[in-house]
């Protein structure tokens, strides 16, 4: 049994709008980096897709990198989520001001 095209790109399609509604309506930094995690995901399976569908696994090697670069992001991400919670005791982003004395 394959499923076709259609449905990959559909729940990509899916995937990269919650994680886009996630950036624009949370304010709480982790779920913020998840939501980013979820859009990079969606179009990482957008590109496994079209590239299994067009036989090509030149894509399937760029997600690998794209993962790599991920991973790295959010180690990055939530080292610099754990320190501001650290000093100001919160993660919601409307009451971090960094730039502010």
């Amino acid at each position: 049994m394959e499923v076709a095209l259609n449905w990959y790109l559909g729940l990509s399609a899916i995937l990269f709008s919650i994680g886009t509604l996630g950036v624009l309506f949370k304010r709480n930094a982790i779920v913020l980096l998840m939501s980013v995690e979820l859009m990079l995901n969606a179009v990482n399976l957008t590109l496994v897709a079209l590239s299994q569908s067009m036989g090509d696994p030149d894509g399937q090697l760029l997600v690998f990198f794209t993962i790599a670069v991920a991973a790295a992001e959010a180690a990055v991400g939530l080292a610099i989520v754990i320190a501001i919670f650290r000093r100001k005791l919160t993660v919601d982003i409307t009451e971090i001001n960094l730039f502010k004395f």
